[in-house]
Protein backbone atom coordinates (compact mmCIF):
# COMPACT_ATOMS: atom_id res chain seq x y z
CA UNK A 1 0.00 0.00 0.00
CA UNK A 2 1.17 3.41 -0.54
CA UNK A 3 1.76 6.13 1.96
CA UNK A 4 2.93 8.73 -0.18
CA UNK A 5 1.04 8.97 -3.32
CA UNK A 6 3.41 11.75 -4.49
CA UNK A 7 6.91 9.90 -4.27
CA UNK A 8 4.94 6.36 -4.58
CA UNK A 9 7.11 5.66 -1.47
CA UNK A 10 5.09 2.31 -0.04
CA UNK A 11 4.04 1.00 3.62
CA UNK A 12 6.77 -1.89 3.34
CA UNK A 13 9.83 1.29 2.14
CA UNK A 14 8.99 2.63 5.35
CA UNK A 15 9.65 0.02 7.31
CA UNK A 16 12.28 -0.71 5.76
CA UNK A 17 14.03 2.23 6.74
CA UNK A 18 12.84 1.98 10.17
CA UNK A 19 15.06 -1.60 9.92
CA UNK A 20 17.83 0.44 8.75
CA UNK A 21 17.60 2.77 11.71
CA UNK A 22 15.65 5.40 11.08
CA UNK A 23 13.36 6.89 14.05
CA UNK A 24 12.04 10.29 12.78
CA UNK A 25 9.74 11.23 10.01
CA UNK A 26 12.24 13.45 8.88
CA UNK A 27 15.13 10.30 8.49
CA UNK A 28 12.40 8.61 5.86
CA UNK A 29 12.10 12.00 4.24
CA UNK A 30 15.65 12.28 3.46
CA UNK A 31 15.74 8.56 2.62
CA UNK A 32 12.56 7.73 0.58
CA UNK A 33 11.51 11.42 -0.22
CA UNK A 34 7.62 10.61 1.71
CA UNK A 35 6.74 13.96 2.89
CA UNK A 36 8.39 16.51 0.87
CA UNK A 37 6.00 17.27 -1.71
CA UNK A 38 2.30 17.55 -0.31
CA UNK A 39 3.15 16.09 3.08
CA UNK A 40 -0.11 14.94 3.52
CA UNK A 41 1.65 11.50 4.35
CA UNK A 42 3.37 12.71 7.43
CA UNK A 43 0.89 11.51 9.47
CA UNK A 44 1.17 8.17 8.29
CA UNK A 45 4.91 7.66 8.28
CA UNK A 46 4.36 9.15 12.70
CA UNK A 47 1.76 6.33 12.94
CA UNK A 48 4.12 3.64 11.61
CA UNK A 49 7.00 4.87 12.97
CA UNK A 50 4.89 5.14 16.24
CA UNK A 51 3.53 1.55 16.02
CA UNK A 52 7.20 0.26 15.33
CA UNK A 53 8.59 1.75 18.52
CA UNK A 54 5.38 -0.07 20.72
CA UNK A 55 6.25 -2.90 19.04
CA UNK A 56 9.81 -2.95 20.30
CA UNK A 57 9.36 -1.72 23.46
CA UNK A 58 7.39 -4.77 24.15
CA UNK A 59 9.66 -7.34 22.24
Amino acid sequence: MYVCICMAVTESEVHDCIAAGARSARQIRDATGAGKDCATCVRKVCAILKRSEELAATA
